[in-house]
């Protein structure tokens, strides 16, 4: 879980990122964890591919503003 904790903690995002921002975003599943290789927004409560328009299907578990 060490590892888990100190993603977790490089996105440090609390509560919703800026509307119609994108940003990074660190998503779980039964594997681990994994930084999505796109970037996302949160629209009306989904995130969505901020290039496609797509709504993800992965649990977010936290947020960070892009990276330069």
């Amino acid at each position: 879980m060490a590892t888990r904790e100190r993603r977790l903690a490089e996105f440090d995002g609390n509560g919703e990122p800026p509307p119609d921002q994108s940003v990074e975003v660190l998503c779980e599943d039964h594997s681990g964890t994994y930084k999505l290789p796109f970037a996302c927004r949160r629209v009306d409560g989904e995130w969505l591919n901020s290039e496609s328009g797509s709504i993800g299907e992965a649990t977010v578990i936290g947020w960070r503003l892009a990276r330069r």
